[in-house]
């Protein structure tokens, strides 16, 4: 088996562990439940309290999974949250990691409690990309995840955001939620800067697969329209 394959398989196989605890996914494992599957490195649940973790950890540790207290620059989260890595291999690790209260984005600083997760999150069907696997699980919405993205604007989230769009149930919403929280106009223009650029479709593509033109053009117009 693949090395991506063994982190994704592990990945489900956690889920399905811990699926019983209160928490909603979150991250690009989230994205896959609404766009074409993408791979993720580690999995992104939010929880309410640490009565929580409690379980959860318990679970986790049983699965062989060790508590990280040396977190990476990559990590896009501040705040009360917990990584768990597991080595499946020399020098090939799996990781969840778990926010307790709220999520923090590390560049702009927003904030979302973990009641406006919940509050925003239903049961959808999670399919893998290297798998072939579904599971049954709480994923946070289209709607609050493009929100998420569309604040902390980093590369990944751009590519998420593109194939995101097409999902959205409510554009006003959205609008409404970003501007609540950040400049909607700085965020678009930072977004529609990287989606114009020669190379964006290029990697897209090596992330996502091919995209058709029409597709491409159709979800570009879309986010275009996010600040009409």
């Amino acid at each position: 088996m693949e090395n991506l394959q063994l982190r994704e398989k592990e990945i489900f196989e956690t889920l399905k562990k811990i699926k019983k605890s209160n928490f909603v996914v979150i991250g690009g494992y989230a994205v896959n439940a609404y766009t074409l599957p993408r791979f993720s490195v580690d999995c992104d649940i939010v929880i309410k309290d640490r009565k929580e973790l409690e379980k959860i950890e318990e679970a986790l540790l049983e699965l062989g999974y060790r508590k990280e207290k040396n977190y990476s620059d990559e990590v896009p989260y501040d705040g009360n949250f917990e990584r768990y890595e597991k080595e499946l291999d020399k020098n090939f690790k799996v990781s969840m990691d778990i926010l307790i209260g709220e999520i923090l984005d590390r560049q702009t600083k927003v904030k979302f409690s973990a009641d406006w997760i919940f509050d925003n999150s239903s049961l959808r069907n999670l399919q893998g990309k290297t798998i072939s696997e579904q599971l049954k699980i709480r994923i946070i919405n289209a709607d609050a995840l493009l929100t998420m993205k569309l604040i902390s604007c980093r590369q990944t989230d751009i590519r998420d955001i593109f194939l995101l769009i097409n999902s959205i149930k409510n554009k006003k919403i959205v609008k409404r939620e970003v501007s609540e929280r950040y400049d909607l106009k700085d965020r678009l223009s930072k977004a529609l800067n990287k989606i114009n650029s020669k190379q964006f479709k290029d990697e897209l593509q090596g992330v996502f697969g091919i995209i058709d033109n029409k597709v491409f053009e159709r979800n570009k117009k879309m986010i275009t329209e996010l600040g009409d």
